[in-house]
């Protein structure tokens, strides 16, 4: 049986200061991802799913085994678009071109996908994803929900649970989903567009 682990930031705990603080990212990786892990890992004897992928859990599973599942996968690609100090500000190549067809502009994107964080009703996530065509959709997803349950290829996403922020930002959601732009690693996203015909 496979047992799941918890991913390893590639980054410093402290690297995304002022943006996401090493408190917050103590508690929000190494108590909650952390505890998603645990009790994915408790519940997979006995399920069916004991060598599954994530992809595959939360594509096919319920319950549970679907919302731990669901949250590994959602905070594994959270964490890993980030960085200390990205090279870039915008995306560049193929991205780039989807974005402005598809929404405009860069900026039209930026305002709209913070708009679809901000107005999430309680916990869950907003999300940039790609269809089989390659159009790029804004999608809001409650709890540990994922686009890939749609067959969309999730590219970015922003965690709108108040684990993510309440530390530093308290109530104020859309402050910190307007700060999450000077962290985002749009190599790691551009990569995922490239590679979003090809299943891991």
């Amino acid at each position: 049986m496979k047992k799941f682990e918890l991913m390893a930031l590639p980054y410093a705990l402290d690297a995304l200061e002022p943006v996401i603080s090493k408190q917050t990212l103590e508690f929000h990786h190494g108590k909650h991802l952390a505890g998603y892990v645990n009790n994915l890992n408790g519940l997979l004897p006995g399920s069916g799913f004991e060598e599954a992928s994530l992809e595959e859990i939360v594509c096919k599973a319920s319950g549970g085994m679907l919302n731990n599942a669901g949250q590994i996968l959602n905070h594994n690609l959270y964490f890993e678009q980030f960085a200390g100090e990205p090279t870039k500000s915008a995306p560049t190549g193929q991205l780039a071109e989807a974005i402005v067809r598809d929404f405009g502009s860069f900026e039209t994107f930026k305002e709209a996908f913070q708009k679809g964080g901000a107005t999430l009703f309680g916990s869950g996530w907003v999300w940039l994803s790609a269809d089989k065509e390659g159009k790029l959709v804004i999608t809001q997803e409650t709890n540990a929900a994922n686009p890939i349950q749609k067959g969309l290829k999730p590219l970015l996403t922003f965690d709108v649970w108040e684990h993510a922020y309440y530390l530093d930002y308290q109530n104020r959601r859309p402050d910190h989903l307007a700060a999450l732009w000077q962290i985002v690693d749009w190599n790691v996203i551009e990569q995922r567009y490239q590679n979003r015909f090809v299943e891991k």
